[in-house]
């Protein structure tokens, strides 16, 4: 027994001490054990070489599978490179392409490259690169129409400020500047701030001004709610820019673009910067605190990037402080060559403050408020700010395509009477004006179909899709009435329910839309609407440009404003083959169009006096209606 157990314990157990086992339980267990193990041993030694063949077979076969996938992955990775260099050659070849055209419409279109060209001047000198006396010359440069910008700065616009430095030098032949500069300081310009006329007004002049040759900037402030979609080459000047408002110095960063061709600069003011992160353009408390550190910062930034305009055009009540803001602080800073142009889309819309909020944005509060200087005629204890544009002003155009100056001084200048006959030798009279293009039937791209004086079928067309779009009935030979409330619509809303109400009897369709986004239009609307429902009238409290345009070219009658045309509403109505008639029809207001002795109206404005200003909506509905039965029969 001992032998056996020797032969079959490794050796290591042999050092083992031997004792007495306390009973044969582990012994025996000892034995199976031992006897176990070995014939583990022997079969482990047995299968080992098997083991490891298998291993091989299973390493060389996962190395194989790694190598295809490798192989396969490599492959892929070829054909995507292929593809992106296939890409990128196509991409590179649109951009090319891209900015040949961009090369060829700077061409076509100089104005947009020399706004670019102004803007970047002014960068300069805010910075530091350029002194004024160099910009000035530089933008004469620019202006001189016998100088073909585009060949010379089309391919480096968008290069550095050191590279169009060297060029600009390069170019330099110091010629005198033959067209005016003129800065627009306004709170409007379409597309990208629109709430009234002001804005299409500011736009067209500009590029009217432009194709004269004159070098045309508009300053603006940086509302939140600014369009910038509409803006080319946004982009903000990295300089230092402060501005004097309530006794202190403030910062300001400056934007620049070019919209329409037209070089534009916009003014976020910093610790003010709440003034103009607002919802709407007007209608706040502080509108004249808001306005009037706009109009300060803006002549603040002429000054200190060294232009020398030779016109500041400022427009309505907004900007009028500039007036005696630029004659009592800036004129003698090297400006006294500038003049001031104020033109007023209205005059209703004035702005009456105490004296001492002028200490705000400099001016001396004692010194203006005085009877012939800003002191309001009504409320003398007031001082009246469109007031001070007409005193400070050189020049000054009230804009009204139906009224002569003595109407306008004598019954239309809403409490103004004592400044505009005192300065009545620079006041001008000038009809409203609007950019043609978009305002043609035969071309209006908002319509179903074009439509000219001789081929009228695009009108019945735009007609039933308007009455389509509205909901009401699809009948081609129903009166279409279109009215669109301004911010300035004096209207008896009593008096027209009741011809509503009397019209839509007899089948006449209306439609009432507020197109001005001016704060507090909603609720005016809302409660003419409140007190007016009816199946044939409808009504839009929001601004639709498309809408707008079907309008004029639906309707048979578009109900004007004759005391206040701010949209030039008959002669857009005339163009789209609409009558103009009054909203607010009474004898005793059109006495006064009818004066043959005026000699200032134009040819437009007597044809409109003499053929729609007397005929009140009544009349207007049963002329169109007479001439449809004729028409039928």
């Amino acid at each position: 027994m001992e032998v056996s157990l020797r032969a079959t314990v490794p050796p290591q157990f042999n050092r083992i001490p031997k004792s007495k086992p306390h009973n044969n339980r582990p012994v025996v267990c000892c034995f199976g054990l031992e006897n176990h193990n070995s014939v583990e041993l022997n079969q482990s030694k047995n299968d080992e070489p098997e083991r490891t063949h298998n291993d091989i077979w299973r390493l060389f076969t996962e190395a194989q599978r790694n190598i295809m996938y490798l192989n396969r992955q490599r492959v892929q990775a070829i054909e995507e490179l292929d593809e992106m260099k296939k890409e990128q050659k196509s991409l590179l070849e649109k951009l090319e392409q891209l900015e040949s055209q961009t090369h060829a419409s700077i061409k076509e279109d100089p104005f947009s490259i020399i706004s670019e060209l102004l803007l970047r001047i002014d960068s300069m000198v805010l910075t530091g690169i350029l002194d004024t006396r160099e910009a000035s010359g530089f933008r004469s440069l620019v202006i001189n129409t016998s100088l073909n910008v585009a060949d010379y700065f089309a391919d480096i616009i968008s290069k550095s400020d050191a590279e169009i430095l060297a060029q600009l030098r390069h170019v330099s032949n110091k010629k005198k500047m033959k067209g005016f500069h003129i800065i627009h300081i306004c709170t409007e310009m379409e597309p990208v701030a629109s709430v009234g006329s002001l804005a299409s007004y500011v736009t067209s002049l500009s590029h009217v001004l432009q194709r004269h040759g004159n070098l045309v900037e508009v300053i603006l402030p940086m509302y939140a709610t600014l369009n910038l979609e509409s803006i080319n080459s946004l982009w903000e000047i990295k300089a230092e820019f402060f501005s004097y408002f309530d006794g202190q110095l403030h910062r300001n960063r400056i934007w620049t673009g070019v919209v329409n061709g037209i070089a534009a600069t916009f003014i976020q003011p910093v610790y003010y910067s709440s003034f103009f992160n607002t919802e709407n353009i007007y209608g706040y408390p502080n509108d004249f605190e808001r306005f009037s550190y706009f109009s300060r910062a803006s002549l603040d930034y002429i000054l200190k990037s060294g232009k020398k305009p030779d016109v500041i055009h400022i427009h309505n009540w907004e900007t009028s402080i500039v007036g005696p803001l630029f004659w009592d602080i800036f004129a003698n800073q090297g400006l006294a060559a500038t003049r001031i142009l104020l033109t007023c889309q209205g005059l209703k819309s004035q702005c009456l403050e105490q004296p001492d909020k002028l200490a705000m944005c400099g001016l001396d509060p004692a010194k203006l408020h005085r009877h012939d200087r800003l002191q309001d005629n009504n409320k003398p204890h007031l001082v009246n700010i469109l007031k001070a544009g007409i005193v400070y002003s050189n020049k000054v155009i009230v804009m009204s395509s139906i009224h002569s100056k003595d109407q306008i001084v004598s019954t239309l200048s809403h409490g103004l009477e004592f400044a505009l006959d005192t300065h009545k030798d620079k006041l001008l009279i000038a009809p409203f004006g609007y950019d043609d293009s978009p305002w043609d039937p035969s071309q209006d791209k908002f319509l179903p179909r074009g439509y000219t004086a001789d081929d009228t079928r695009g009108k019945a067309i735009s007609k039933a899709a308007l009455q389509q779009q509205l909901g009401l009935p699809e009948n081609i030979a129903s009166v279409f009435v279109g009215y669109m409330f301004t911010e300035d619509s004096d209207v008896d809303l009593e008096n027209i329910k009741s011809l509503v109400r009397d019209s839509s009897t007899r089948g006449v369709q209306f439609i009432f839309v507020g197109i001005s986004k001016i704060y507090g239009m909603k609720n005016k609307l809302e409660s003419f609407q409140e007190g007016l429902k009816d199946e044939n009238v409808r009504f839009v409290d929001e601004y639709d440009e498309s809408l707008l345009h079907l309008i004029f070219a639906g309707s048979d009658i578009i109900l004007c404003s004759f005391d206040d045309p701010m949209l030039q509403m008959p002669v857009k109505a005339i163009k789209y083959g609409a009558a103009p008639v009054p909203v607010n029809f009474t004898d005793d207001r059109l006495r006064k169009f009818i004066d043959p002795g005026n000699t200032e109206r134009t040819q437009l404005s007597e044809y409109i006096i003499n053929t729609f200003a007397n005929v009140s909506l009544s009349q207007a509905i049963d002329e169109i209606v007479e001439e449809e039965a004729i028409t039928v029969e």
